[in-house]
């Protein structure tokens, strides 16, 4: 049985307070991305959400960093947060086709953030569902809990749409799958974007997706305000290391 994969990364690499933590003190922060590239083997690129991506841009990223190395990108908000899904037919394609232009055989997810006002009904759950390509890993994050239920988790299993799986304030943190591929956001809980995970919870995150039976599981820490994020990366990274084995069967290995 082929190895099930593992991708440990953060949803920022530029963070200050990683100086002397992670990036070696001499390093010039214009070679930070290169030196997180070699240490961590997936980034969330979180950019996209704010400025409209180019091909020309997303090349750039994708020519610096090794071959099995994987970018996750998130929609730009004009699409989910502005438009919210309603008449946006044109971005939604030309970003598709830049993401795959631009990343190509790194691109791994696509990442839609829906904003917390977006609460669930049946109309919204159907536009979600149709505004997506299938030929993508589409993966879908909700804000507002009313989304944590059967119907939407059944609509999305049946589209081959993926479930995103949150620590957030508030907000259900119980794993749940839709599709073979896991993708868990750690936002930073109680305080948003700063508060560290205790060693103890980033290694009972790892056992509980672990046990759920995905094949590829794309794991980001959002939690960059403070140093938290960097911390439990590599804490998640040197768990999995030391879980690994080799026949792999029923346990994520981190592919270095």
């Amino acid at each position: 049985m082929k190895r099930d994969k593992l991708y440990i990364g953060c949803s920022s690499y530029a963070t200050s307070s990683w100086k002397n933590l992670f990036y070696p003190n001499e390093l010039p922060k214009k070679k930070w991305f290169d030196y997180y590239s070699k240490h961590f083997n997936t980034y969330e690129f979180n950019g996209t959400f704010y400025r409209f991506p180019t091909v020309q841009n997303l090349l750039s990223w994708s020519g610096s960093v090794p071959d099995d190395f994987r970018f996750s990108v998130k929609v730009p908000k004009i699409i989910t947060h502005i438009k919210r899904l309603e008449g946006c037919k044109r971005e939604i394609e030309e970003f598709y086709l830049i993401s795959k232009e631009g990343f190509k055989d790194k691109l791994a997810c696509i990442l839609w953030q829906l904003p917390p006002s977006f609460s669930f009904n049946d109309d919204r759950l159907t536009s979600v569902v149709h505004a997506m390509d299938p030929n993508f890993k589409n993966v879908v994050e909700f804000r507002h809990e009313s989304w944590w239920c059967d119907d939407v988790i059944t609509k999305l299993s049946e589209n081959n749409v993926t479930f995103c799986n949150v620590n957030y304030p508030y907000l259900p943190t119980a794993i749940q799958q839709t599709t073979s591929i896991g993708y868990i956001r750690m936002h930073g809980n109680p305080q948003l974007f700063h508060s560290a995970y205790t060693e103890e919870e980033v290694e009972t995150l790892y056992h509980q997706v672990n046990q759920v039976g995905f094949k590829e599981v794309f794991i980001y820490f959002n939690n960059t305000a403070s140093t938290a994020a960097i911390i439990n990366a590599l804490q998640l990274k040197a768990i999995a290391s030391r879980s690994a084995y080799p026949s792999g069967r029923g346990r994520l290995v981190y592919i270095f």
